[in-house]
């Protein structure tokens, strides 16, 4: 959980890096729901906020995940570099390289229908991420495809 959660909070730097390599207002103003989805807005949490929940779920403290102290130096590498990539290649490569959501929502309903069995512990609140994901993820996968084809 710390781990995905460190990949989790840096998704809008990685989002708002692309933004500020594309020229495209039309691309930005559809890009920018990605931040929004992770950062939340007044009145809607978001996914960093439903992560910090899904974390609390298992058992981890807030301020733990906050801190990164469990963040494996390799998913810290791993997690950085495709941040940094964002950041310096064109922005078309950035919007390619989303489209590992391509897979999202088969992954987010298969632990929605997995952790209950496996890990019953879990309060069914600590699952809302993968729950929001399933439409937000396809969401963004019509429009990182629009933009690639």
């Amino acid at each position: 959980v710390a781990n995905r959660f460190y990949y989790q909070r840096v998704l809008p730097m990685k989002d708002a890096a692309v933004m500020a390599n594309c020229p495209d207002r039309e691309v930005r103003r559809e890009w920018i729901l990605r931040i929004l989805d992770q950062d939340g807005t007044k009145g809607a949490e978001g996914g960093i906020e439903a992560w910090l929940r899904l974390g609390e779920a298992c058992g981890m403290r807030r301020e733990e995940l906050l801190s990164e102290e469990h963040v494996l130096p390799g998913v810290r590498f791993a997690v950085d570099a495709y941040v940094n990539f964002a950041r310096s290649r064109p922005w078309q490569e950035a919007v390619c390289s989303s489209l590992t959501e391509l897979f999202a929502p088969d992954a987010h309903a298969s632990r929605l229908e997995s952790f209950p069995k496996h890990y019953p512990w879990i309060a069914e609140s600590g699952l809302e991420y993968f729950r929001s994901r399933l439409t937000e993820a396809r969401r963004d996968v019509e429009h990182g495809l629009r933009i690639t084809l």
